[in-house]
């Protein structure tokens, strides 16, 4: 057999020479480089006009630094009683729609896979039709009900869900708003789960279909949640157009409201909201990360049963 020629031979693997090294180090530095650079814009972009903001609340000309815009906000006739009203809607508006979109969600996953599309487009219409468009509908059946219903049982809750203190009316509205991205949150959630093999061990095991949801499914959708709830509590207390235009005064028409008498009170009020959403937004994110790890479908599931054998 013939010898192999120096040519043909394959080159030792040795180590790397310097300026190949250097061009690996080089092409890692780049997109390191243009990430800082583009979260650095990114920050910029939201961090000046929040200072400007500050600055403008706290700076009055030939006066020099003043806190009054921020000292007097909770002395403001009406502050408390609408932030109250918006946090308030808020939880019945999440409640209503973890309500409605979770076990949906959860029955198409199981029994109908293929009705998942149309589920999707009936929770992203709300993107499509406008505010104006949905509040004006519902003033018109509003304007409807007590005029035709004026003899029967459904007058009475014509008028509940218009109960100034309370309007039930705004929920409603909220609910359908909320729609799109607690769909968005709750099926990235159940996409990262495998939903069937979860519920199959824990019928198999013994639990009831209430057991399952509460024990089982609701643990591994902690984060999705807690984004689905943070996401429709700043959906409530930045809605402006549906309460304005029905006539309740929430956290955000009060803001505007203020805004003509008061235009630093109105900023350092905006600021603050602005703040209290951080804030929140840190507790449910706490409470979706939690520290105890949701338990396993089989773990869970073997409670019912292993009761039972005791």
């Amino acid at each position: 057999m013939a010898a192999m020629t120096p040519t043909a031979q394959a080159a030792p693997a040795g180590p790397r020479p310097a300026p190949e090294k250097a061009a690996v180090r080089r092409q890692r530095r780049r997109p390191r480089v243009w990430r800082g650079l583009v979260l650095g814009l990114a920050g910029l972009y939201f961090l000046v006009p929040l200072l400007a903001s500050v600055v403008f609340t706290v700076h009055t000309p030939g006066r020099g630094v003043s806190f009054e815009a921020y000292t007097g906000i909770l002395g403001a006739e009406g502050f408390t009683d609408s932030l109250l009203l918006s946090l308030g809607l808020a939880a019945a508006t999440i409640a209503l729609v973890l309500l409605l979109a979770v076990p949906a969600l959860v029955a198409v996953r199981l029994g109908a896979p293929r009705l998942r599309p149309v589920v999707e487009v009936m929770c992203m219409l709300p993107l499509v039709v406008p505010p104006i468009a949905l509040v004006t509908g519902i003033t018109t059946v509003l304007r409807w009900g007590p005029e035709h219903l004026s003899r029967t049982p459904l007058y009475q809750t014509f008028m509940a869900v218009q109960d100034e203190n309370f309007p039930l009316v705004l929920v409603l509205a909220y609910t359908v708003l909320a729609l799109p991205f607690v769909y968005r949150s709750l099926d990235a959630g159940l996409r990262a789960i495998d939903v069937p093999t979860l519920v199959e061990a824990a019928r198999n095991c013994g639990a009831s279909w209430a057991y399952v949801i509460l024990r089982v499914i609701l643990p591994n959708l902690r984060t999705a949640l807690a984004g689905a709830a943070f996401l429709t509590l700043a959906l409530v207390l930045g809605e402006f157009t549906i309460a304005a235009l029905l006539g309740y005064q929430p956290f955000a028409v009060w803001i505007v409201t203020v805004s003509g008498a008061q235009a630093r009170m109105s900023v350092a009020v905006s600021v603050l909201s602005l703040l209290i959403t951080w804030a929140l937004l840190l507790l449910l994110s706490r409470a979706g990360n939690g520290t105890r790890p949701a338990k396993s479908a089989a773990t869970v599931a073997a409670a019912p049963s292993s009761s039972k054998d005791r």
